[in-house]
This record gives C-alpha cells, sequence and structure tokens, in this order.
C-alpha cells in the first residue's frame, strides 16, 4: 500500500464527492478527476449496466484520452450528472481539443450508475449540478469513504454500502482504486463477518458473533468503479487493466456479475512513467510480461477498496453498518 492507500496517491489523480442526505435525500456523486491525455477502458461484466461514454472507450475506437469519470447514485437519472462534470471542464478550458480557440474543447466524460433509488424520496437523484459541486471539491491527497458521494446510497447484501478506495506500489508503478459498492451479492462472511477478500489485508480477521438482518433482497444493483495508474499504456492495455480489476469484485462480493448487477469498472493510464519490459514466462523480455504484474495489483486494490467501502460506511436509510452488526471488528 502506498502514502494514502487511495487512488490520489497516483499522481495527478483527483477525487471529489457531492451528497445529499436527509428530507428524502440519500444519494450523491463521486468523480475521479485524471491528468491530461490519460489513456481510458472500461470493462463491463453486470448485465444491468447504466452507462455514458463507454463505446469510445473501445481499444478500435478513435478518441484515447479520458478527462475523468463520473460515478453517480441515482440509476440511469444520474448519468445527468456527467453534464455538470462537462460544464465545470469547459469553463476551465479542459477537454479535446476541436478547435483553434482555447475555450472550444469537448470534455471526454465516462460515466456509470448505481441503482439507489429505493433510499430516497421518488424524484430526488442526482443531477448536473451534482456533478458540477462534485468537480469543485476535488483534490489530491486522503479520500473520503463511506457514505459520501455515490456511495451515499449504496447496500450491499444485507448491509450498508459505500465508497471505498485503496493503491499498491508495483516494481515502481502506483496502482489505485476507487469502488462504489453496491451490488446484490454479500461482501462479508454471513456466519463470522469476515469480508471474503480478507486475505488482501495484512490483518488478522477472527471470527465475531454477529447476525445479518434479514432484509428483502435487492433487486438491481451495481459495483462501479475506477483503477488508475501512473504507467504509459494504449487503450487495449488499458482495458486488460480494467478486465483484472473485475476479478476484484469476484473476489470480494458473492455473487458478482449477475444479470441483476451492472459492475462496470474504468481504468485510467496517465502516462507518467513508461511501461519497461520485463521477464516473460517464455521466451524474450516483454511489455506484455510487465503489464501483467499491473493487471494482478489491479484486481487486489479494487478489492481492498470494496472492503474499505464497507467498513466505512455507517448507518443510512434503515441499512445497518458492518461496524453495528459486528463492532468489535
Amino acid at each position: 500500500m502506498t502514502a494514502a492507500d487511495a487512488i490520489t496517491d497516483v499522481a495527478g489523480v483527483e477525487v471529489g464527492h457531492h451528497q445529499r442526505i436527509g428530507d428524502g435525500w440519500a444519494t450523491g456523486t463521486t468523480v475521479v478527476l485524471l491528468p491530461p491525455d490519460s489513456t481510458g477502458a472500461v470493462d463491463g461484466r453486470g448485465g444491468a449496466p447504466g452507462t455514458r461514454e463507454t463505446d469510445l472507450l473501445v481499444p478500435e475506437n478513435l478518441v484515447r484520452r479520458v478527462d475523468a469519470v463520473c460515478l453517480s447514485g441515482g440509476s440511469a437519472y444520474g448519468l445527468a450528472a456527467a453534464d455538470g462534470v462537462m460544464r465545470w471542464f469547459a469553463e476551465h478550458d479542459r477537454g479535446m481539443r476541436v478547435g483553434a480557440a482555447p475555450h472550444e474543447v469537448v470534455p471526454i466524460v465516462p460515466a456509470a450508475v448505481i441503482f439507489d433509488l429505493p433510499r430516497s424520496a421518488w424524484g430526488n437523484r442526482p443531477t448536473a449540478d451534482f456533478g458540477y459541486l462534485a468537480c469543485t471539491a476535488a483534490a489530491a491527497g486522503p479520500v473520503a469513504q463511506g457514505c459520501v458521494g455515490a456511495g451515499t446510497g449504496a447496500r450491499v447484501g444485507s448491509l450498508k454500502g459505500g465508497v471505498g478506495t485503496a493503491s499498491a506500489e508495483v516494481e515502481g508503478f502506483t496502482v489505485g482504486a476507487l469502488a462504489v459498492v453496491n451490488a446484490a451479492g454479500e461482501a462479508v462472511d454471513p456466519a463470522t463477518g469476515r469480508p471474503w477478500a480478507a486475505d488482501h489485508f495484512d490483518t488478522s480477521w477472527p471470527d465475531r458473533p454477529g447476525v445479518l438482518p434479514d432484509t428483502a433482497p435487492s433487486d438491481l444493483n451495481t459495483v462501479v468503479g475506477v483503477v488508475a495508474v501512473d504507467a504509459d499504456l494504449d487503450k487495449a492495455e488499458c482495458r486488460r487493466v480494467a478486465v483484472a480489476a473485475q476479478d476484484g469484485v469476484a473476489r470480494a462480493i458473492r455473487p458478482a456479475h449477475t444479470m441483476f448487477d451492472g459492475d462496470t469498472v474504468f481504468a485510467a493510464a496517465t502516462g507518467a512513467r513508461p511501461l519497461t519490459e520485463a521477464d516473460a514466462p517464455f521466451g524474450p523480455v516483454a511489455r506484455a510480461a510487465a503489464l501483467d504484474r499491473l493487471c494482478a495489483a489491479a484486481a487486489e486494490v479494487f478489492a481492498r477498496a470494496i472492503v474499505h467501502g464497507v467498513l466505512a460506511a455507517t448507518p443510512l436509510a434503515g441499512l445497518p453498518a458492518y461496524r453495528d452488526v459486528w463492532p468489535s471488528q
């Protein structure tokens, strides 16, 4: 793990949250701002995704760069939050340049949403202002976790979900992840409270007494997130990082990638350091071997980010938090 154990340990990455809680509100938006000329990719594994601007990230398509990723509550309604992110970038003359003047830009802002509508009164969902205000709040350094931003109304199985983040260093590179944990499956063993991904932590998880609440099943769900690395990757290599990060979802959530989840992971490569070749399992040194190290780290940090999001969550909208069920952990 690195300094803040957060995605912002990747130099140049910033995170901002905006949320509303109370008076019929329990939802929000999280924005991951990326350094200029970052390469983007995406991988979707759930059967019910809610996304925007993902086709442009396919390796064979034209646009390579990504300015920010918008993650939001509100189901498909919440995709409107990305409009506010674009407005913020346009005001700062940041985006893909399409004209001669500095302001003639088109910000590239892919987005994904979670289903959290039952936690708010009907009609209370993120708007463009949520995305704009999340951008104004964005900063490097420690990242608020739990019931903030897009994790405000999140649910994971029988427990309250939330936003989590983590990072690691691998052979001089930094790999960071941010996850919004909102899944149909459980993140912990119901009998012991031990996270399914506990083996990714340098701490013991003794069995604790506790009983998960008997709640109605959560039918519409999604884990969404971003994994970032400071390597110089092309779009296809960046997508391999996103694919690997989905393994982190499968390690931390059971079941994962169901027909009722919209699990979507974005990957971003800032290009700060060249990806040098490493020893391959066969033949001469190979760039793919170095990429493989980053992919393995992406799965590990995304799994830890999910656990952090569950541990940091607090009770909200009638959903108990992990700390309530297993308070001695």
